[in-house]
Protein backbone atom coordinates (compact mmCIF):
# COMPACT_ATOMS: atom_id res chain seq x y z
CA UNK A 1 0.00 0.00 0.00
CA UNK A 2 0.83 3.41 -1.00
CA UNK A 3 0.82 5.68 1.97
CA UNK A 4 0.44 9.63 1.33
CA UNK A 5 3.42 10.32 3.69
CA UNK A 6 5.07 7.55 2.03
CA UNK A 7 4.32 8.79 -1.52
CA UNK A 8 5.66 12.11 -0.25
CA UNK A 9 8.93 11.22 0.90
CA UNK A 10 9.79 8.41 -1.08
CA UNK A 11 8.25 9.95 -4.35
CA UNK A 12 6.31 7.41 -4.72
CA UNK A 13 -21.67 -4.64 -1.50
CA UNK A 14 -24.44 -4.97 -2.21
CA UNK A 15 -26.65 -1.91 -3.04
CA UNK A 16 -29.86 -1.42 -1.60
CA UNK A 17 -32.15 -3.78 -2.53
CA UNK A 18 -34.82 -1.36 -3.30
CA UNK A 19 -32.98 0.47 -5.71
CA UNK A 20 -33.16 -0.64 -9.34
CA UNK A 21 -30.32 -0.51 -11.71
CA UNK A 22 -30.87 2.84 -14.00
CA UNK A 23 -28.69 4.33 -16.70
CA UNK A 24 -27.97 7.69 -17.27
CA UNK A 25 -26.71 9.21 -20.38
CA UNK A 26 -24.61 12.51 -21.15
CA UNK A 27 -24.45 15.40 -23.83
CA UNK A 28 -21.30 16.94 -24.93
CA UNK A 29 -19.05 18.92 -23.28
CA UNK A 30 -16.85 21.93 -25.01
CA UNK A 31 -14.20 23.23 -22.64
CA UNK A 32 -14.83 26.86 -22.69
CA UNK A 33 -15.31 26.83 -26.42
CA UNK A 34 -12.60 24.68 -27.37
CA UNK A 35 -12.45 21.37 -29.20
CA UNK A 36 -11.06 18.04 -27.45
CA UNK A 37 -7.46 17.87 -28.08
CA UNK A 38 -5.75 14.54 -28.36
CA UNK A 39 -1.79 14.09 -28.07
CA UNK A 40 -0.19 12.03 -30.67
CA UNK A 41 0.23 8.11 -30.05
CA UNK A 42 3.39 7.33 -28.42
CA UNK A 43 5.62 4.54 -30.33
CA UNK A 44 9.00 3.18 -29.02
CA UNK A 45 11.85 5.45 -29.51
CA UNK A 46 9.94 8.25 -28.90
CA UNK A 47 11.47 11.17 -26.14
CA UNK A 48 9.45 11.18 -23.20
CA UNK A 49 9.85 14.34 -21.00
CA UNK A 50 9.99 14.09 -17.30
CA UNK A 51 9.19 16.98 -15.37
CA UNK A 52 8.32 17.47 -10.80
CA UNK A 53 5.29 20.37 -10.90
CA UNK A 54 4.54 19.65 -7.14
CA UNK A 55 6.94 18.44 -4.49
CA UNK A 56 11.01 17.19 -5.00
CA UNK A 57 11.40 13.64 -6.55
CA UNK A 58 15.02 12.29 -4.80
CA UNK A 59 17.57 10.78 -7.42
CA UNK A 60 17.29 7.84 -7.23
CA UNK A 61 13.35 8.34 -7.86
CA UNK A 62 14.50 9.74 -10.85
CA UNK A 63 16.85 7.33 -12.21
CA UNK A 64 14.39 4.75 -11.71
CA UNK A 65 12.14 6.61 -13.55
CA UNK A 66 14.19 6.83 -16.42
CA UNK A 67 15.02 3.24 -15.92
CA UNK A 68 11.64 2.08 -16.16
CA UNK A 69 11.30 4.27 -19.30
CA UNK A 70 14.37 3.43 -20.88
CA UNK A 71 13.09 -0.59 -20.34
CA UNK A 72 9.50 0.31 -21.73
CA UNK A 73 11.60 1.43 -25.25
CA UNK A 74 11.41 5.30 -24.68
CA UNK A 75 13.79 8.25 -24.24
CA UNK A 76 13.83 9.52 -20.92
CA UNK A 77 14.46 13.39 -21.30
CA UNK A 78 14.64 15.71 -18.17
CA UNK A 79 15.78 19.83 -17.75
CA UNK A 80 18.22 20.69 -14.45
CA UNK A 81 14.96 22.14 -12.60
CA UNK A 82 13.41 18.88 -12.24
CA UNK A 83 16.66 18.46 -9.78
CA UNK A 84 17.41 19.59 -6.41
CA UNK A 85 14.59 21.49 -4.32
CA UNK A 86 13.03 24.37 -3.45
CA UNK A 87 11.66 23.90 0.50
CA UNK A 88 9.71 21.05 -0.16
CA UNK A 89 9.18 21.59 -3.65
CA UNK A 90 11.29 20.34 -6.56
CA UNK A 91 11.98 24.06 -8.05
CA UNK A 92 10.13 27.39 -7.28
CA UNK A 93 6.80 27.91 -8.69
CA UNK A 94 7.85 30.02 -12.15
CA UNK A 95 10.52 27.46 -12.62
CA UNK A 96 8.17 24.32 -12.18
CA UNK A 97 6.01 26.36 -14.52
CA UNK A 98 8.32 27.11 -17.52
CA UNK A 99 9.49 23.05 -17.28
CA UNK A 100 5.77 22.56 -17.97
CA UNK A 101 5.72 25.16 -20.75
CA UNK A 102 8.96 24.26 -22.28
CA UNK A 103 8.07 20.60 -22.61
CA UNK A 104 4.82 21.13 -24.39
CA UNK A 105 6.38 23.75 -26.60
CA UNK A 106 9.54 21.44 -27.70
CA UNK A 107 9.11 19.48 -30.69
CA UNK A 108 11.41 17.22 -29.70
CA UNK A 109 9.32 16.20 -26.64
CA UNK A 110 6.77 13.44 -27.83
CA UNK A 111 4.79 12.99 -24.21
CA UNK A 112 5.19 14.02 -20.63
CA UNK A 113 5.22 11.91 -17.90
CA UNK A 114 4.88 13.65 -14.03
CA UNK A 115 7.99 11.82 -12.24
CA UNK A 116 5.98 12.12 -8.84
CA UNK A 117 3.17 13.65 -7.28
CA UNK A 118 2.86 16.18 -4.27
CA UNK A 119 1.77 19.31 -3.57
CA UNK A 120 2.08 22.33 -5.63
CA UNK A 121 0.23 22.11 -8.73
CA UNK A 122 -2.25 23.98 -7.78
CA UNK A 123 0.34 27.28 -6.76
CA UNK A 124 1.43 27.22 -10.37
CA UNK A 125 -2.71 26.97 -12.52
CA UNK A 126 -1.58 30.62 -13.29
CA UNK A 127 1.20 30.38 -14.63
CA UNK A 128 1.15 27.86 -17.45
CA UNK A 129 0.81 29.04 -20.51
CA UNK A 130 -2.55 27.21 -21.68
CA UNK A 131 -1.89 28.58 -25.29
CA UNK A 132 1.42 26.61 -25.61
CA UNK A 133 -0.43 23.23 -24.76
CA UNK A 134 -3.44 24.24 -27.04
CA UNK A 135 -1.15 24.91 -29.99
CA UNK A 136 1.14 21.40 -28.91
CA UNK A 137 -1.07 18.60 -27.59
CA UNK A 138 0.88 15.94 -25.91
CA UNK A 139 0.18 13.00 -24.04
CA UNK A 140 0.64 13.82 -20.39
CA UNK A 141 0.30 11.46 -17.54
CA UNK A 142 -0.07 11.36 -13.78
CA UNK A 143 -2.18 11.21 -10.72
CA UNK A 144 -2.61 12.11 -6.93
CA UNK A 145 -1.83 16.24 -6.81
CA UNK A 146 -1.52 16.01 -11.03
CA UNK A 147 -5.40 15.87 -10.45
CA UNK A 148 -5.00 19.29 -10.92
CA UNK A 149 -3.36 19.83 -13.96
CA UNK A 150 -5.21 16.89 -15.56
CA UNK A 151 -8.69 18.66 -15.26
CA UNK A 152 -7.11 21.90 -15.52
CA UNK A 153 -5.41 21.49 -19.24
CA UNK A 154 -9.05 19.93 -19.70
CA UNK A 155 -10.99 22.70 -18.63
CA UNK A 156 -8.90 25.36 -20.56
CA UNK A 157 -7.96 23.57 -23.55
CA UNK A 158 -9.25 20.45 -23.93
CA UNK A 159 -6.17 18.30 -23.79
CA UNK A 160 -7.20 14.67 -22.88
CA UNK A 161 -4.62 14.07 -20.05
CA UNK A 162 -4.07 10.93 -18.83
CA UNK A 163 -4.71 9.91 -14.95
CA UNK A 164 -2.28 6.85 -14.53
CA UNK A 165 1.45 6.17 -12.63
CA UNK A 166 3.93 8.57 -12.22
CA UNK A 167 7.25 7.76 -13.00
CA UNK A 168 8.49 6.64 -10.01
CA UNK A 169 5.17 4.05 -9.61
CA UNK A 170 5.46 3.12 -13.46
CA UNK A 171 7.09 -0.23 -12.63
CA UNK A 172 4.45 -2.56 -12.14
CA UNK A 173 3.12 -4.99 -14.89
CA UNK A 174 -0.48 -4.52 -15.12
CA UNK A 175 -0.09 -0.67 -14.67
CA UNK A 176 2.20 -0.44 -17.29
CA UNK A 177 -0.31 -2.81 -19.58
CA UNK A 178 -2.98 -0.60 -18.73
CA UNK A 179 -1.59 2.12 -20.14
CA UNK A 180 -0.08 1.11 -23.03
CA UNK A 181 -3.78 0.21 -24.11
CA UNK A 182 -3.97 3.64 -23.75
CA UNK A 183 -1.66 5.81 -25.44
CA UNK A 184 0.75 2.85 -27.33
CA UNK A 185 -1.06 0.56 -28.92
CA UNK A 186 -4.72 2.52 -28.64
CA UNK A 187 -7.77 1.11 -29.62
CA UNK A 188 -11.25 2.64 -30.61
CA UNK A 189 -12.78 0.72 -27.43
CA UNK A 190 -10.32 -0.51 -24.55
CA UNK A 191 -12.34 -2.47 -21.61
CA UNK A 192 -10.64 -1.70 -17.94
CA UNK A 193 -10.74 -4.70 -15.73
CA UNK A 194 -9.42 -4.80 -12.15
CA UNK A 195 -6.17 -6.24 -11.37
CA UNK A 196 -6.23 -9.54 -9.04
CA UNK A 197 -5.77 -9.06 -5.97
CA UNK A 198 -3.09 -10.10 -3.82
CA UNK A 199 -4.13 -12.54 -0.17
CA UNK A 200 -3.09 -9.39 1.59
CA UNK A 201 -4.84 -7.10 -0.13
CA UNK A 202 -8.46 -9.09 -0.08
CA UNK A 203 -7.95 -9.51 3.66
CA UNK A 204 -7.61 -5.33 3.30
CA UNK A 205 -11.10 -3.66 3.95
CA UNK A 206 -10.21 -0.72 2.01
CA UNK A 207 -9.83 -2.96 -0.97
CA UNK A 208 -12.92 -4.45 -1.23
CA UNK A 209 -15.08 -4.07 -4.37
CA UNK A 210 -18.59 -3.46 -3.78
CA UNK A 211 -21.59 -2.05 -6.08
CA UNK A 212 -22.87 1.21 -4.25
CA UNK A 213 -25.57 2.15 -6.52
CA UNK A 214 -26.64 -0.39 -9.48
CA UNK A 215 -26.89 0.64 -12.72
CA UNK A 216 -25.13 1.62 -16.03
CA UNK A 217 -23.45 4.78 -16.92
CA UNK A 218 -22.32 7.20 -20.34
CA UNK A 219 -20.27 10.04 -20.16
CA UNK A 220 -16.89 12.22 -20.04
CA UNK A 221 -14.57 10.88 -17.62
CA UNK A 222 -12.84 13.44 -15.10
CA UNK A 223 -11.58 13.49 -11.90
CA UNK A 224 -8.71 11.92 -9.77
CA UNK A 225 -7.81 12.64 -6.00
CA UNK A 226 -10.72 13.85 -4.07
CA UNK A 227 -8.51 16.11 -2.12
CA UNK A 228 -7.05 17.76 -5.35
CA UNK A 229 -11.18 18.07 -6.61
CA UNK A 230 -12.15 19.67 -3.80
CA UNK A 231 -8.66 22.01 -4.19
CA UNK A 232 -10.66 22.90 -7.17
CA UNK A 233 -13.73 24.32 -6.13
CA UNK A 234 -14.09 28.08 -5.80
CA UNK A 235 -11.19 28.05 -8.45
CA UNK A 236 -11.14 28.94 -12.38
CA UNK A 237 -10.40 25.50 -12.99
CA UNK A 238 -13.35 23.95 -10.61
CA UNK A 239 -14.97 20.71 -12.31
CA UNK A 240 -18.12 20.55 -13.98
CA UNK A 241 -19.61 17.07 -13.07
CA UNK A 242 -22.74 17.37 -14.99
CA UNK A 243 -23.32 14.40 -17.15
CA UNK A 244 -19.91 13.02 -16.14
CA UNK A 245 -18.39 10.00 -14.93
CA UNK A 246 -16.23 11.09 -12.03
CA UNK A 247 -13.53 8.98 -11.02
CA UNK A 248 -12.54 9.97 -7.02
CA UNK A 249 -9.88 8.12 -5.15
CA UNK A 250 -7.78 9.43 -1.90
CA UNK A 251 -5.05 8.44 0.75
CA UNK A 252 -4.38 8.46 4.38
CA UNK A 253 -7.90 10.32 4.82
CA UNK A 254 -9.79 9.10 8.04
CA UNK A 255 -13.08 8.16 7.18
CA UNK A 256 -14.50 11.97 8.50
CA UNK A 257 -12.28 13.97 6.39
CA UNK A 258 -13.74 11.31 3.52
CA UNK A 259 -17.30 12.52 4.87
CA UNK A 260 -16.36 16.02 4.45
CA UNK A 261 -14.82 15.80 1.46
CA UNK A 262 -17.76 14.11 -0.10
CA UNK A 263 -20.56 15.96 1.70
CA UNK A 264 -18.40 19.24 0.18
CA UNK A 265 -18.79 18.33 -3.64
CA UNK A 266 -22.75 17.02 -2.49
CA UNK A 267 -23.32 20.52 -1.43
CA UNK A 268 -22.09 21.74 -4.52
CA UNK A 269 -23.71 23.08 -7.58
CA UNK A 270 -23.63 20.39 -9.93
CA UNK A 271 -21.88 17.11 -8.27
CA UNK A 272 -25.25 15.79 -7.83
CA UNK A 273 -25.68 15.57 -11.68
CA UNK A 274 -23.03 13.23 -12.77
CA UNK A 275 -23.32 10.08 -14.58
CA UNK A 276 -21.94 8.01 -12.67
CA UNK A 277 -19.56 7.41 -9.98
CA UNK A 278 -16.26 5.16 -9.81
CA UNK A 279 -13.96 5.10 -6.52
CA UNK A 280 -10.77 3.40 -6.69
CA UNK A 281 -9.21 2.04 -4.03
CA UNK A 282 -8.93 4.67 -0.66
CA UNK A 283 -5.53 3.20 0.17
CA UNK A 284 -4.79 4.04 4.02
CA UNK A 285 -7.43 5.83 4.81
CA UNK A 286 -9.85 2.83 6.99
CA UNK A 287 -7.16 3.64 9.62
CA UNK A 288 -8.17 5.46 12.52
CA UNK A 289 -6.83 6.26 16.30
CA UNK A 290 -10.20 7.41 17.38
CA UNK A 291 -12.09 4.80 19.29
CA UNK A 292 -16.00 5.68 17.51
CA UNK A 293 -16.18 5.87 14.50
CA UNK A 294 -17.84 5.35 10.82
CA UNK A 295 -16.30 2.65 8.30
CA UNK A 296 -14.85 3.95 5.05
CA UNK A 297 -17.30 1.82 3.52
CA UNK A 298 -20.13 3.29 5.86
CA UNK A 299 -19.08 6.87 5.25
CA UNK A 300 -18.90 6.54 1.69
CA UNK A 301 -22.49 4.34 0.83
CA UNK A 302 -23.98 6.94 3.43
CA UNK A 303 -22.94 10.11 1.63
CA UNK A 304 -23.49 8.06 -1.69
CA UNK A 305 -26.12 6.11 -2.02
CA UNK A 306 -29.02 8.55 -1.45
CA UNK A 307 -27.73 10.19 -5.37
CA UNK A 308 -29.34 7.25 -6.97
CA UNK A 309 -26.56 7.67 -9.33
CA UNK A 310 -24.54 4.18 -10.82
CA UNK A 311 -21.74 3.88 -8.21
CA UNK A 312 -18.76 1.29 -7.60
CA UNK A 313 -16.36 1.15 -5.05
CA UNK A 314 -12.52 -0.72 -5.57
CA UNK A 315 -11.56 -0.30 -8.53
CA UNK A 316 -7.51 -0.42 -9.25
CA UNK A 317 -6.95 3.08 -9.09
CA UNK A 318 -4.74 5.10 -6.69
CA UNK A 319 -2.04 5.11 -4.12
CA UNK A 320 -1.90 1.39 -5.16
CA UNK A 321 0.40 -0.92 -6.94
CA UNK A 322 -1.97 -2.01 -9.32
CA UNK A 323 -2.58 1.15 -10.85
CA UNK A 324 -4.76 1.69 -14.28
CA UNK A 325 -4.81 4.42 -16.26
CA UNK A 326 -7.58 6.62 -17.92
CA UNK A 327 -7.88 9.57 -20.14
CA UNK A 328 -9.78 12.74 -18.57
CA UNK A 329 -11.65 13.93 -21.02
CA UNK A 330 -12.90 11.08 -23.03
CA UNK A 331 -16.41 8.87 -24.09
CA UNK A 332 -16.56 6.26 -21.59
CA UNK A 333 -19.20 3.67 -19.95
CA UNK A 334 -19.66 2.55 -16.79
CA UNK A 335 -21.30 -1.25 -16.00
CA UNK A 336 -21.65 -1.58 -12.07
CA UNK A 337 -22.70 -5.10 -12.62
CA UNK A 338 -19.50 -6.15 -14.65
CA UNK A 339 -17.42 -3.60 -12.63
CA UNK A 340 -15.97 -2.46 -15.66
CA UNK A 341 -15.00 0.93 -17.20
CA UNK A 342 -15.15 0.89 -20.99
CA UNK A 343 -13.32 3.71 -23.07
CA UNK A 344 -15.39 4.33 -26.27
CA UNK A 345 -13.38 6.24 -28.31
CA UNK A 346 -9.37 6.55 -28.97
CA UNK A 347 -7.68 8.85 -26.44
CA UNK A 348 -4.69 9.54 -28.87
CA UNK A 349 -4.34 10.83 -32.31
Amino acid sequence: MLKRRKFITTALGTAAASLLPITISNTSYTPKNNNLLKGKQLKKGDTIGLVAPGYAVSSEGLEHAKTTLRKMGFIPYHTERIIGNYGYFSNTDAERAADLNEMFANPNIDGILCARGGYGCTRIMQLIDYKIIKNNPKVFIGFSDITTLLNGFYTETGLVGFHGPVGTTLDNEYGISMLEQLVINPKKSVVIHNSDLTQEQKENTEYNRYVITPGNAKGVLVGGSLTLINALIGTPHEIDFTNKIVCIEDVEESPYRIDRMLTQLIEGKTFKNAAGLVLGVFAGCETTQKTKTFTLKEVIKDRLEPLNIPAVYGMSFGHIPANFTFPIGVNAKLSTASMTLTITEKAVL
